[in-house]
């Protein structure tokens, strides 16, 4: 098992200060989007790793809206094995703008390069997406090909745990024990009004102040209202020794500050 950082808070611009910023920060492993991977070239990629000996976990692909973005996804799964990276990653498209059909095609094509390349593919169940809440994973998961596994995110299940609002997201965890070979961590602080978002954002309803409300609510681990004991506790229950990866989104200045913050945290959390 290895904690990550993923590479959101930097730009291809601004990648290989990143990767230099997660190295520094001691953390084991990290998480890149397939488009940066893209634009500053697998080559480049590869030698920052190597330099700030650093694992690759997972390549996370684009959003799957075309044949052409697909496409690029079954791409990455073989750039994902030249980089020694475990998973490819899949986002579903945003609610209400593919059928089932064919997001089932896109699917299955990229598991099948996914085997072909020797990676796993890894679905990320994802809210205002055709994928969002547990009974549209569970069916996602038995419709698509056996090699199609999970990346489970506390702060994406949490609106529609169990649990909810209270912060115990553990229900996931136990519901997919069997299919979770990744997990993201990031912390909600629920706004004013979070609940009429969701319902919003489910229902294909993509007005600004639902969409802002809604992922302005992540935050760093310890300011919201997740309980992250819990989240460790549960995953040593179900025997998951996989990655596991922090992923921060909104704080957009000093990314350094808050990388060596939320790896701080996790390890006290975790006794580390």
């Amino acid at each position: 098992m290895g904690i990550g950082y993923t590479t959101i808070l930097y730009d291809e611009e601004s990648l290989s200060c990143g990767i230099g910023d997660i190295g520094a920060c001691q953390y084991d492993g990290i998480e890149i989007g397939l488009e940066k991977v893209r634009a500053v070239g697998y080559e480049s990629v590869r030698d920052l790793l190597d330099e700030k000996e650093l694992d690759l976990y997972l390549i996370m692909g684009e959003w799957l809206e075309s044949d052409a973005t697909c496409e690029r996804v079954v791409d990455g799964a073989y750039t994902a094995s030249r980089l020694d990276a475990e998973f490819i990653g899949i986002l579903p498209p945003q609610r209400g703008h593919v059928d089932d059909e064919t997001l089932d095609e896109w699917i299955t094509r990229i598991c099948y390069a996914a085997d072909d390349a020797g990676v796993t593919p890894l679905l990320h169940h994802h809210g205002a997406t055709h994928i969002e809440q547990p009974d549209e994973i569970s069916a996602w998961l038995k419709r698509s090909p056996s090699n199609l596994k999970l990346v489970w995110d506390t702060a994406h299940h949490y609106p529609y745990g169990e649990h909810y609002p209270s912060g115990d997201v553990t229900d996931g965890i136990e519901r997919f024990a069997d299919d979770i070979e990744y997990v993201h961590l990031k912390d909600v602080a629920p706004p004013a009004d979070f609940d009429s978002h969701i319902e919003a954002l489910s229902n294909a309803e993509f007005h600004l102040d639902n969409v802002i409300n809604y992922f302005r609510a992540f935050t760093d681990l310890g300011k919201g209202r997740l309980d992250f004991s819990a989240v460790r506790d549960t995953l040593d229950d179900i025997g998951f020794d996989g990655h596991i990866t922090i992923e921060i989104e909104n704080q957009t200045t000093d990314p350094l500050i808050h990388a060596k913050k939320n790896l701080d945290y996790w390890r006290d959390v975790t006794n580390d």
